[in-house]
């Protein structure tokens, strides 16, 4: 049965404020300022059994900073949360990306703002978690410079002020769905030494629609899949060279791939075996 989007994204905003705890003051960290860019930790509400936060990032308009797989140039973000008080793990969340393409490839990645939530696991439930973040990153313009912040922030599970905008970014985190639910197939149509993939999915509208593809583990640098002519109404086609695996790694042999489809609907997340 396909998946309903819409109901993806309210029940996306509907968690975090259900499961937000009693409201009180709790404010977010002060700006940490760098050249082309300032960052702070946000907190506010729950999530299952994990407290909310979020790592903001804030641009000066034309810079942009990266996903977790940049493309053809770029560093990824690398977030260190050593020296939290009562942490037992924090994951970071990424909202989907987009790509962006001038004189030195196509990168991955956010211009003008960002907010990376955070899923928040204390050591001990009871108390609140003191999250203390040191972010190294790289922000872009016509060059690349690197970037540092460093922030601090309590994280109760309280409701704040920053609660509606935790939820909308969680909103826009691309959630794992079967390939099924998209009508997705991904397969080699060339032998080659550098196979060509297809990619076909379901896509309503005529919205822009953009695929990123990734590897298993981040010793991949696939190629961005660009739109291919041919698909019927209600379908888009991609394709892609298999290039960039690491070395050793047969283009021909059997592996997984994980796709993140962006466009009008709410994004997604499809892993798929490529055999």
């Amino acid at each position: 049965m396909p998946i309903r989007f819409d109901s993806m994204v309210r029940a996306a905003l509907a968690a975090a404020f259900i499961c937000a705890g009693p409201a009180h003051a709790q404010e977010p960290s002060a700006w940490s300022d760098d050249l082309r860019s300032q960052i702070r930790l946000i907190a506010g509400g729950k999530q299952d059994d994990a407290l909310l936060a979020a790592i903001e990032i804030k641009l000066q308009p034309g810079w942009k900073t990266y996903w977790r797989y940049p493309g053809d140039s770029g560093v990824p973000p690398r977030f260190e949360f050593a020296g939290s008080d009562n942490l037992l793990r924090a994951q970071v969340l990424w909202p989907a990306p987009h790509a962006f393409t001038d004189e030195g490839g196509t990168s991955i990645g956010y211009k003008d703002s960002v907010i990376f939530p955070l899923r928040v696991v204390p050591r001990d439930p009871a108390k609140p978690v003191t999250l203390r973040l040191k972010l190294d990153y790289a922000v872009c313009e016509k060059l690349c410079i690197p970037a540092l912040g460093k922030a601090e922030v309590t994280v109760s599970g309280a409701t704040t002020a920053q609660t509606p905008a935790i939820a909308q970014a969680l909103a826009q985190v691309p959630k794992p769905v079967p390939a099924s639910a998209l009508g997705f197939s991904a397969k080699r149509v060339t032998a080659t030494i550098k196979p060509l993939v297809a990619i076909d999915l379901a896509a309503p509208g005529n919205g822009r629609v953009e695929v990123f593809a990734e590897g298993p583990n981040a010793e991949w640098a696939l190629p961005i899949p660009k739109p291919a002519l041919g698909a019927p109404a209600g379908r888009r086609h991609f394709e892609m060279t298999l290039d960039g695996l690491p070395p050793g790694v047969d283009p021909k042999g059997p592996f997984e791939l994980t796709f993140t489809i962006v466009g009008a609907q709410a994004p997604v997340e499809v892993t798929t075996r490529l055999d």
